[in-house]
This record gives structure tokens, C-alpha cells and sequence, in this order.
């Protein structure tokens, strides 16, 4: 069962006669891109070895022997940009440490393979903390990973193959053995984390039509910023920021991207607008809902506009009660896959 469908089961067929399905929207399997056909994948490939992320520090005091190699610095920190649980990752050894210098010039150009994005990572020899390489570093061990899934879809063989050359060739010019996943085994992680987001991606959208004059950018953004909303990266929006630094709005507020680019915004007219709120990239605790559901009518009021669903249908107040209690259950569902909304690997599974 969709989420829209979840939601009309809650909120009742008299809600659905209301078409609330039309702004509670759900990016389903169907919505991604299909990946591109590909080849058969090749046999005979080695087992999938994961980097060790939970293994024990090694005990002070603990016996030498003589002549063996000594233990590898114990990772003490998850990764801050790979993370098992949406990424492939291999795992580059060396025999001794390597300096960050001898790494820099071979570290790949590109990092992304076809849609899904790549990294490197290294295991500093002192700290213990994987980071990415820098210079006047010891490193020893490298790992790379690829996104496993995000809204364009799942990685496939293709993809997946053109990671692993890049892997091996960057290996190869490093002096490390690589160690990568199986392709099949990859690829059906792939396949599964997409269907995950899939069915748990969600957007809420209300359009305010004006019910009389209509508005020019520049009273918009006056209007707007009394609800604490600021100009967006792009033009066109308006967005409530995150008290996060570096995260994503809570909320977002589209118009005409032509209007906002004007020789004279004065001069526009706007008789519509859109607040949005993508609700894998916000984290639940700041209370996204709440204030998409209040910045709505505030500013509807403030416009003298009327807020409506896609289809036009103004929107009930009783509907916001029944997609507050199916957030619940996303958000519950999000935390118990280890993806809780608003955090990092949701952001990029979702991105």
C-alpha cells in the first residue's frame, strides 16, 4: 500500500472526496527513472567484505610478538561521508602507511558514476579517524563507496561496474590492494534500499491563490519575511531556513521563476504560489509540519488568498489531523530503518 492510499484509508472516503490525496503526494517506485538496460553481470566475483566500523580497540599492555605486523588503528568514528547503510563501499589496503601527498594526485576527478555519487575516504595512521586525504597525513587504509539508491532510482550493474574500475585503477596507482562487494549482491541491496524509499518518500504541497489583486514579487517578500522566510538559492523561491547550519529549508515557497528574474519586480503579478515541505530532508524535532500547516494560513490570510489542493480544491482544516497522525507513522518508519528524517544518509537517500 502507497502512502496516498494510506492516507485515504485514514482520513475516510468523505476525505477523499475532498481529493487530499492530491497535495499529501508520494513518490512511488513508478516516479524514479528506470535505470538503463544492462549487460549480464560477470561470474566468479569475490565475496563482499565490509569495512570494519565495530571492531575493538586493541587492549593496552597487549603482548607484542616479534616480527608480526603491528594492529591497524581502530576506526573511532563512523565515517561522516560513507555510511553501510546507502553506500557500497570498498575497502584499499596498504602494507605500511601511506602519505596523504602520494594520494592527492591520483584521487579520481569525477565522483559520480553515472547518477550516484563516490567518495574516497582514509584511515588516519595517528588519529584513527576516517576523513578525506589530506596532505601532511599518514593514512592506512582507504575506502571508497557509491550511493546505493537516491530519487534517481537504484545503482545498477553499469553503474556499479564503472565504480568498481575507477576503484581498481585508483588502487593501482596508489599501491593498495582493493577488495570490492559483490556486483549481485550490490545491486539487490540497491534495489531493496530503493523500494524502501520509494514507498516512504513524501511531499507536502498547498498552492495560495489570490482572491483578488494580485501580488508583485517585491510584496510577496515583504509579506513573506514576516513569517521569517528569506530569498532561496534559486529564483523563484522563498524558504523558511533550518536552525541547522547547512541543512536543507524546512519549507519552501515557489513562484514564477521569470517574475522573480524581472528588469522591474514592481511590475509583476502574481496571482499564485506554492508552500512545499519535502519531509525526508527535515528533521521531525523541528516540527516541519507544524509550521507548513501555520505559514499556510498565515500567509493565505495575510495575501487574502485561499489555499487549495493540485486540483484546485480548497483544503479543509479536519485533513490536517489525518496527515499529521500518517507523518507519525513515516517518521516512525524512517528512525527504525536507521534513517531518520532530517538526518545526513536520509538527505542523500533522498536527494
Amino acid at each position: 500500500m502507497t502512502l496516498t492510499e494510506a492516507l485515504i484509508a485514514a482520513a475516510g472516503l468523505a476525505l477523499a472526496a475532498l481529493g487530499l490525496h492530491a497535495w499529501w503526494t508520494t513518490r512511488g517506485a513508478s516516479s524514479r527513472r528506470a535505470p538503463p538496460a544492462s549487460p549480464a553481470t560477470a561470474a566468479g566475483a569475490g565475496a563482499r567484505i565490509e569495512p570494519d566500523f565495530d571492531a575493538g580497540p586493541v587492549e593496552a599492555g597487549a603482548d607484542a610478538v616479534p616480527g608480526a605486523e603491528p594492529p591497524r588503528p581502530h576506526a573511532v568514528r563512523r565515517s561522516a561521508r560513507l555510511d553501510p547503510l546507502i553506500d557500497a563501499i570498498a575497502t584499499l589496503d596498504f602494507e605500511l602507511p601511506v602519505p596523504g601527498d602520494a594520494l592527492l594526485p591520483h584521487l579520481p576527478t569525477t565522483r559520480r558514476v553515472g547518477t550516484k555519487p563516490w567518495a574516497v575516504e582514509a584511515l588516519d595512521a595517528d588519529s584513527g579517524e576516517w576523513e578525506p586525504p589530506h596532505a601532511g597525513r599518514r593514512y592506512a587504509r582507504l575506502q571508497a563507496g557509491v550511493q546505493m539508491a537516491s530519487r534517481h532510482g537504484a545503482l545498477n550493474e553499469i553503474e556499479y561496474s564503472e565504480f568498481v574500475q575507477k576503484v581498481q585503477d585508483f588502487a593501482e596507482a596508489v599501491g593498495a590492494l582493493a577488495d570490492c562487494p559483490d556486483m549481485l549482491d550490490v545491486v539487490a541491496r540497491a534495489r531493496e534500499l530503493d523500494a524502501f524509499a520509494s514507498a516512504h518518500d513524501a511531499q507536502l504541497v498547498m498552492r495560495l491563490v489570490a482572491n483578488s489583486v494580485a501580488w508583485s514579487v517585491g510584496y510577496l517578500r515583504q509579506v513573506a519575511a514576516r513569517h521569517g522566510l528569506v530569498d532561496g538559492a534559486l529564483p523563484g523561491q522563498l524558504v523558511l531556513p533550518a536552525d541547522t547550519e547547512a541543512a536543507p529549508p524546512l519549507l519552501v515557497l515557489t513562484f514564477d521563476a521569470q517574475a522573480a528574474l524581472a528588469d522591474d519586480p514592481a511590475q509583476t503579478a502574481l496571482r499564485e504560489v506554492t508552500l512545499s515541505l519535502d519531509v525526508p530532508q527535515t528533521d521531525e524535532a523541528a516540527e516541519p509540519f507544524a509550521a507548513w500547516q501555520r505559514i499556510g494560513r498565515e500567509l493565505a490570510a495575510d495575501l487574502d488568498a485561499t489555499l487549495v489542493d493540485e486540483q484546485g480544491v480548497p483544503i479543509p482544516l479536519h485533513a490536517y489531523a489525518a496527515i499529521d497522525q500518517e507523518l507519525r507513522r513515516l517518521y516512525a518508519a524512517l528512525a527504525a530503518r536507521e534513517l531518520a528524517a532530517g538526518s545526513a544518509a536520509a538527505r542523500r537517500l533522498f536527494g
